[in-house]
């Protein structure tokens, strides 16, 4: 695992103030291979973690910038030397922290959650109530209310202890769903009260609903038959009973929903997440209260995130909740709403006829509706000429609150110029660019991505076939859907690229999704593996959800033959073959894959099962060739772009010589090279051809010519 040995440095900067934020180097990043806003282990005196972001420009490369309090959880002081490498990190299912006597008192566990939602722990960590404020899903406004309004000036100076984690053992991040509580026994929910609890987000309105019109129409339609108009119901025979469920990604806005069409209702709302950490008994007991809160009386149980309360792993509770539930269900004049964003991980009996018999799907936002959305979240900013369709076509997969916290970091980088130049404040399209490049979608918070970066395919030298076929193949269904339909064709579903290892089909594929600005979810066959019966199953059905709640994104499978080797020739009692009638099921099953490509990258075709190539699969087989002369010049020019070269270092000539090579190789000579130079003086300002020739004789051609020729051979008879 990659790591670097920083000097520490206090970060003095206010916006980061406790915040549990690591800044570092823009290079120190890329040799960790991290992103902005991941989560970073920190070895100091003591093991912990935090999240990391891009230090100001200026700042040392071997310098990282931690808060006092960072700095004391990892046990060092300033000027001290702290290891930092990349981390594991996991969701919290719960944390669990303690504090002073007036916060535990003071603070509810809704608001305890939203001032530390995005931090990353670990157990004996200090944790401030400042919230991250940065990345996405961790805008604060309200939170920041809360607290003053609960607990006074101090909320600003307390400090908590995680004493408790789960998953324990590895650093956590405090999501949405987590349930967060205090240690000292105190009953992590307050005592509901008679209607409405406190949202953590301010109210919205029926009519800012933006692309859920269609969903709060019907709910509002559902409410008012079952609680205003019953006896229509029950003149056709009909019960006026009323359970519903929203479902749908997280952060799309399902419990927005449900407050906007019941307000002016009675409601008691119950936080799933919360309710679920208690113990068994008081589980039960709250949600008894929040039914006898509605006894009486014409109202709504609203309870979010109901996944965390009754998990698909029944408990014996579950069975007195779920009793509870229908109690209330079948009292005249109650409606039941539940929201949750991880259906699969539901008790299968909430969804009985006399529960929640009734579902309201609320899916990820189209280009159209994110730019509404944009237009609805700045409609009270200063903007100077912003291209709304630019952003919203640059965001897919991104819901409301990705696009609140990108409107609110773009906000920051515009406060800062305004500040540093004495200007008035207004928003400009380069704000917004820059905070997509910080800003990462909810939706795929919880999955690995290959990191696309800024290059495209003009960037990629030579290859004009493999290019054609692939911009045919997966950017012409996206950008001109209009003529496959007015031709009457389906696009093609899936693109095979096969070549020898080291020829550029990663970086083909990183280039296609910059183009197209689409995201990415990679993973190399042999991870889906898994012993367990039902596992690997799982693990690709979840992998396409995932891309299916992103689109348009791209599914790329690298080593794909490890992933569908032949079936029947394989002794792993069967999982190889289950995989892949998985994988048949997800390209050319029942439910069709909308916006979605998928990408394979093998360097065997020949070992993959022959039902995955047919037409309506991986239908498209491209070859990747090794790079030619010319291409290996292209190559080595665009290797040595942030390379001093010395006049006397000719790439063409060396390009010509370098037969065998591939284009790793390639960039790994004048990686190599650079090496060289500093081994001859450490204060070396170019790379001379002698560099080069020393370079040579250490990075060898990896290419096997035998397998070069299978593979021409494999390629002439698809062709």
């Amino acid at each position: 695992m990659a790591e670097l040995a920083l000097t520490a440095r206090l970060n003095t900067s206010a916006a980061d103030t406790r915040r549990g934020v690591v800044r570092l180097h823009p290079e120190a990043l890329t040799a960790l291979g991290l992103r902005e806003w991941d989560g970073i282990a920190l070895l100091g005196g003591r093991r912990t973690a935090a999240v990391v972001g891009f230090a100001a420009p200026g700042t040392p490369a071997g310098t990282a910038l931690l808060d006092d309090v960072t700095m004391s959880n990892a046990g060092i002081g300033e000027n001290a030397t702290v290891v930092v490498r990349p981390a594991t990190v996991y969701g919290a299912r719960q944390v669990t922290v303690r504090g002073s006597a007036l916060a535990t008192r003071s603070i509810p566990a809704t608001t305890l959650r939203q001032a530390l939602l995005g931090k990353v722990v670990s157990v004996g960590d200090a944790v401030s109530l400042l919230p991250r404020d940065l990345g996405p899903g961790t805008s604060s406004a309200a939170t920041t209310q809360a607290l003053s309004r609960t607990f006074g000036v101090a909320w600003t100076s307390e400090l908590l202890t995680v004493t408790g984690t789960d998953p324990g053992g590895e650093p956590v991040s405090v999501q949405p769903n987590t349930a967060v509580i205090w240690a000292d026994g105190t009953d992590p929910v307050s005592p509901p009260p008679p209607a409405r609890d406190e949202p953590p987000v301010a109210d919205v309105p029926v009519t800012d609903l933006v692309g859920a019109q269609e969903q709060a129409a019907k709910l509002s339609e559902w409410l008012t038959l079952a609680l205003d108009e019953p006896e229509l119901l029950r003149t056709l025979g009909a019960a006026p009973h009323l359970g519903v469920l929203i479902t749908g990604p997280a952060g799309v806005g399902k419990a927005t929903l449900a407050r906007a069409v019941t307000t002016g209702r009675h409601v008691v709302e119950l936080d799933g997440p919360t309710v679920g950490a208690a113990e068994i008994g008081a589980r039960q007991h709250r949600v008894a209260d929040a039914v006898a809160g509605l006894t009486g009386r014409s109202g709504v149980l609203l309870i979010t995130d109901i996944d965390a309360l009754l998990p698909a792993v029944a408990e014996p509770v579950g069975t007195l909740i779920l009793e509870q539930l229908r109690a209330a269900v079948r009292t005249p004049g109650v409606a039941l709403i539940a929201t949750t964003a991880h259906p699969e991980q539901l008790d299968d009996r909430l969804r009985a006829p006399d529960l929640c018999d009734r579902e309201l799907a609320l899916g990820l936002p189209d280009a159209a509706t994110r730019r509404a959305l944009l237009e609805l979240l700045l409609r009270k900013v200063p903007t100077e000429a912003l291209q709304l369709d630019e952003i919203a076509a640059r965001a897919p997969g991104y819901v409301v609150a990705d696009l609140a916290a990108l409107c609110r970091e773009a906000a920051l980088r515009a406060a800062s110029r305004a500040s540093q130049e004495h200007t008035e404040p207004a928003l400009r399209q380069a704000d917004l660019l820059g905070a997509l490049a910080v800003i990462r979608p909810l939706s795929r918070s919880g999955s690995e991505e290959l990191a696309i970066g800024s290059v495209s395919l003009d960037d990629v030298g030579d290859m004009v076939e493999t290019k054609q076929a692939l911009t045919e193949a997966v950017l012409w269904p996206l950008r001109h859907p209009d003529s496959f339909a007015r031709l009457g064709i389906d696009p093609p579903r899936g693109v095979l690229l096969y070549g020898p290892p080291g020829c550029g089909k990663t970086f083909l594929v990183r280039a296609l999704a910059s183009t197209g600005q689409l995201s990415v979810h990679a993973v190399k066959g042999a991870e889906l593996m898994d012993k367990w019966v039902g596992s690997s199953e799982k693990a690709v059905r979840e992998l396409f959800q995932r891309a299916r709640n992103s689109a348009p994104s791209l599914v790329f499978l690298d080593e794909v033959d490890a992933l569908a080797p032949r079936r029947g020739q394989t002794g792993d009692s069967g999982v190889s073959d289950r995989v892949v009638a998985a994988l048949l099921t997800e390209l050319d099953g029942v439910e069709p894959l909308r916006d979605v490509v998928v990408l394979g990258a093998t360097n065997r075709p020949d070992l993959i099962d022959p039902a995955l190539l047919r037409p309506g699969r991986l239908e498209r087989l491209v070859f990747v060739a090794p790079p030619d002369a010319a291409a290996r010049a292209d190559i080595l020019r665009t290797a040595a772009r942030s390379v001093p070269l010395d006049a006397d270092v000719d790439l063409a000539g060396l390009a010509a010589e370098l037969a065998g090579y591939s284009a790793a190789d390639c960039a790994a000579l004048l990686r190599e090279a650079a090496l060289t130079a500093m081994r001859r003086s450490l204060d070396a300002a170019d790379v001379t051809a002698a560099d080069v020739a020393a370079a040579r004789a250490v990075v060898r051609p990896s290419l096997d010519p035998v397998q070069v020729e299978a593979l021409r051979r494999y390629a002439d008879q698809r062709s």
